[in-house]
């Protein structure tokens, strides 16, 4: 039986389309969907390829029927109106019970104030680009679900590419952004190179700040610390300008450069060869899983005729994360006698279910967290295409990458000894 949504404040009208809809579930001819990802500012450069994924997907489900007959209507909601707006707008979206399900956010921030009150609110909610790894440390399961993985996986799998290449290597820098995600992605990186290479030292740690229009000075300071390696998380915007002003200054070839949101750019801003890049889960269109996959195909296909671009992680992450709903819809359906379901009814088909993807395959553990595997590779010239791609490439298990449920995911790294790196697929394994 569906639980009432409906806040004090609702208007009658929408209490009684409401009540409609919760009576006798029946199908209706189309399902509201808020989606939110940054379509305005400098984030826009990362959230307009989900946003682009999203009206693809959708159209092109809608133009084949929809969900057992029933069309998605999108709600786009831009996430740089702030993060106090964004929950208005959920609240908003989240009263009508036509708008069943949500996909939000990519800002770390808007995740983790949006997932109480998607609990509270008894909304499922399907976190596209989530990956803080502070998302259920306080509030674990409920209706809030990450079908693409966190950030403990992501980072630990850079640390382990490295290691895998350059195996003795002592001096390391970092240049992250600054703000949540860039400190975390330090301390995750550094906690996993200390417990796989106790001897590595970091040199330098640089936190430039977020749409920063020169990188002049900490180009400078990275020059004179001379590490062997420099690994960042800069994306979007920041990214281009970091690589457009390191790349003339030598940067490339004093050190070797991890750039853990590389492959995002490298369509639009010239690398050299044999920078360490990757994508924050398994979503490259290239990978042999997606090229193996005719829907894939046709997807990334039908986005480069349609934006002129392929489509880069962030998008593929939002296309996952939209095959993930879908999927729960049928699986839903397929247990209560094909009756439309409840917000209820998704989100048990959304509990430890296991959803193949464009790429590969997402597991949903009891704690909601997703289980997914990561790639990670290294650029290299491509005859295919006017620019470079990911070669070199190794796809680690999501499982092995993740700590246990429940348990502190920093001291979980801190536990690990040098030979996990001995154990892991090896450069080049994945092709």
């Amino acid at each position: 039986m569906k639980k009432r949504m409906l806040s004090a404040a609702t208007a009658a009208g929408l209490v009684l389309s409401g009540l409609q809809a919760a009576r006798a579930q029946d199908k209706p001819q189309s399902v509201g969907m808020g989606i939110f990802t940054f379509t305005s500012g400098p984030a826009a450069a990362y959230g307009m390829p989900a946003r682009n994924a999203a009206e693809l997907w959708i159209d092109q489900l809608n133009a084949a029927g929809g969900i057992d007959g029933v069309k998605i209507d999108p709600k786009y909601i831009d996430e740089a109106q702030g993060t106090n707006n964004i929950i208005g707008d959920y609240r908003h979206l989240a009263e009508d019970p036509n708008n069943q399900v949500m996909i939000a956010a990519l800002s770390s921030g808007n995740c983790l104030a949006l997932h109480p009150i998607a609990n509270q609110l008894k909304v499922p909610t399907v976190g596209w680009n989530c990956d803080t790894h502070q998302l259920f440390e306080k509030e674990r399961g409920g209706y809030y679900f990450r079908p693409n993985g966190n950030t403990i996986p992501e980072f630990t799998a850079f640390a382990v590419y490295l290691l895998s290449v350059e195996p003795d290597i002592k001096t390391v820098a970092i240049i992250d952004p600054d703000y949540a995600f860039g400190h975390d992605g330090a301390q995750i990186f550094t906690a996993a190179l200390k417990a796989l290479k106790p001897d590595v030292q970091i040199v330098a740690e640089l936190y430039p700040r977020l749409g920063a229009a020169s990188y002049q000075t900490e180009i400078s300071r990275l020059a004179v610390a001379h590490p062997e390696v420099i690994f960042s998380n800069l994306w979007g915007g920041d990214l281009e300008n970091f690589i457009r002003q390191a790349e003339p200054r030598g940067l490339f070839k004093t050190s070797k450069v991890v750039l853990a949101l590389g492959e995002s750019v490298l369509q639009t801003t010239p690398l050299p060869d044999g920078v360490i890049v990757g994508v924050l889960g398994d979503g490259y269109w290239m990978s042999p899983q997606a090229e193996s996959d005719p829907a894939a195909k046709a997807f990334v296909k039908a986005y480069h005729q349609r934006f002129g671009l392929y489509p880069v992680f962030p998008a593929m992450k939002m296309a996952n994360a939209l095959e993930y709903v879908k999927v729960a819809y049928q699986t839903a359906m397929r247990k209560n006698g094909g009756k439309w379901p409840s917000r209820e009814e998704l989100d048990a088909a959304m509990n430890d279910s296991t959803v193949k993807t464009y790429t590969g395959t997402t597991v949903t553990r009891s704690d909601n967290d997703g289980v997914v595997d990561q790639i990670v590779g290294q650029t290299v010239k491509s005859s295919q295409y006017p620019f470079p791609v990911m070669g070199d490439m190794a796809r680690y298990s999501g499982e092995t990458l993740m700590p246990p449920e429940g348990q502190d995911p920093i001291k979980w790294l801190g536990a690990l000894t040098p030979s996990f790196v001995a154990e892991m697929p090896k450069p080049g394994s994945y092709k």
